[in-house]
């Protein structure tokens, strides 16, 4: 039996891997799913209290997951997505992931591209500076452009009336300064030859995190032996973990986590 802890990321509340984890215990593994720092247990408490999620940065929700995995009797594989998948790579970079897959992941430090879909994604927190010590909620029809692109309308305002809650804006203006400083948080250690097998998986049509970024992250671990693959799913948009196609992805994630000997 393996533990999973799944990670997430901006704009969404950690119950939202509810599907995952019931899918994940059916095959056998214990499952984690833990809050990033400061957010409430309940998306109407999360909407409620705002300031509680403000503030928090790379480094917080690294050392919070870090310290979480410290108290566990084994190094868990780690399962992110979009900001949660950056954190799930710099854990694993770090040793403490026995392997990752990251859907979705969040630029990390060295990826140059930067598409117009993922500027206009972002333009909600970024279009005031000071939002970057606030926390940041998207309308319906932001998280239609963001999230739910290749949804059907109703079933994206679903999802956001589900699982949407507001996000700390200070995460993505360090990823958005991470080429320009020596010591960035959203800096990775890409070279690590000893860390376990990583999986990046993108989503073609994802408008907050194009494949484009996805493929630019895999090269970053180039100089590494360590395991690292990708896997495209091309339909699909950045809702891909949460949407009606979820079962896909996690069984994709299944299979190779058995492929790499992580799972039974």
């Amino acid at each position: 039996m393996s533990t999973v802890l799944f990670i997430h990321g901006l704009w969404l509340h950690s119950t939202s891997w509810q599907p995952w984890q019931e899918f994940f215990e059916a095959a056998g593994h214990r499952t984690l799913a833990p809050e990033w720092p400061g957010t409430p247990d309940t998306v109407a408490e999360a909407r409620a209290n705002p300031e509680s999620i403000a503030d928090h940065g790379i480094d917080d929700v690294t050392e919070h997951y870090k310290q979480i995995i410290e108290g566990l009797d084994e190094a868990p594989i780690l399962i992110g997505h979009s900001f949660g998948g950056m954190i799930s790579e710099k854990l694993l970079g770090l040793g403490l992931g026995a392997g990752a897959v990251a859907i979705d992941a969040a630029q990390i430090k060295g990826v140059l591209p930067l598409p117009l879909s993922a500027l206009h994604s972002t333009l909600p927190v970024f279009k005031n500076p000071a939002n970057r010590h606030r926390a940041v909620s998207l309308t319906a029809e932001q998280f239609r452009y963001s999230f739910g692109n290749t949804l059907p309308p109703e079933e994206s305002d679903a999802l956001h009336e589900r699982w949407a809650i507001p996000a700390p804006g200070k995460p993505l203006f360090e990823a958005a300064a991470a080429n320009f400083l020596l010591h960035s948080p959203a800096a990775v250690n890409t070279g690590n030859e000893d860390r376990g097998p990583l999986l990046l998986i993108a989503g073609g049509k994802d408008h907050t995190v194009p494949e484009v970024i996805t493929r630019a992250t895999a090269k970053q671990y180039r100089k590494s032996s360590a395991v690292t693959d990708l896997i495209q799913f091309a339909d699909r948009g950045h809702s891909l973990t949460i949407d009606h196609g979820w079962r896909e992805v996690a069984q994709t994630s299944l299979d190779w986590l058995g492929k790499q000997g992580l799972v039974g």
